[in-house]
């Protein structure tokens, strides 16, 4: 099993950037595909995007593709969403999410492990 503790959300001007971290733990931690999602007031949970064990590889939903981009950091236990250009529409919580080993980085579905939460608000 894997904790996982999202921070760095916060209110951003249309335009602007954010970092949002997620440290992680757990004995196995290094070996799990590692995701955020997002959730809009009144609407789905959103896949984001996620990144493979290694940080070799990764996948983001069209939406934020060339805006945001997924790392990890082993050695830290940390994974990290760099987000640029943001925009109204990219106002939610984010969350970070764990996917065992094995598992498809690029599939929402693979992911069974979720911190609490980061408030995002992307002002006009």
């Amino acid at each position: 099993q894997v904790q996982l503790v999202e921070s760095g959300g916060g209110l951003v001007q249309a335009g602007g950037s954010l970092r949002l971290s997620c440290a992680a733990s757990g004995r196995t931690w290094g070996s799990y595909s590692m995701g955020w999602f997002r959730q809009a007031p009144g609407k789905e949970r959103e896949f984001v995007g996620g990144i493979s064990w290694s940080g070799d590889y990764t996948y983001y939903t069209d939406s934020v593709k060339g805006r945001f981009t997924i790392s990890r950091d082993n050695a830290k236990n940390m994974v990290y969403l760099q987000m640029n250009s943001l925009k109204p529409e990219d106002t939610a919580v984010y969350y970070c999410a764990a996917a065992p080993f094995g598992s498809s980085w690029s599939s929402p579905s693979s992911f069974n492990s979720w911190g609490q939460g980061t408030q995002v608000t992307v002002s006009t």
